[in-house]
């Protein structure tokens, strides 16, 4: 098994993490934390860069499930971006696009965010 790192960063106000690695039931507590953390913070505008995140398994999914209504409901967002064929697959065969925003990159999320 590979390792998985989140890092966050800011730009233009926004949250951003990068994940990096394989995001399975061993490592959903790395991302469960680090949205923990924003939520905590106030932060309810998230942009969630995949360009480095090579694998994905249903526990990974969850983790996105489990804290959407959260951030939404203090009206912000959890954006996706800079995923691979191989992750986006994933996401698409569980309908994901339907309930959330898949961006190109981040700067699409971040005028997605700023014309909202």
């Amino acid at each position: 098994m590979k390792n998985f790192s989140v890092k966050h960063r800011t730009q233009s106000g926004f949250s951003i993490l990068d994940l990096h690695g394989e995001l399975d039931a061993h490592t959903a507590s790395q991302l469960e934390d680090a949205l923990k953390d924003l939520i905590n913070q106030n932060r309810s505008e998230i942009i969630v860069n995949c360009s480095n995140l090579e694998y994905i398994a249903s526990a990974g999914l969850g983790v996105f499930m489990a804290y959407i209504e959260d951030v939404r409901s203090d009206g912000g967002d959890i954006k996706l971006t800079n995923m691979n064929d191989k992750v986006y697959n994933v996401f698409d065969l569980l309908g994901f696009p339907t309930l959330y925003d898949i961006l190109d990159d981040e700067s699409d999320a971040i005028n997605n965010f700023s014309n909202r």
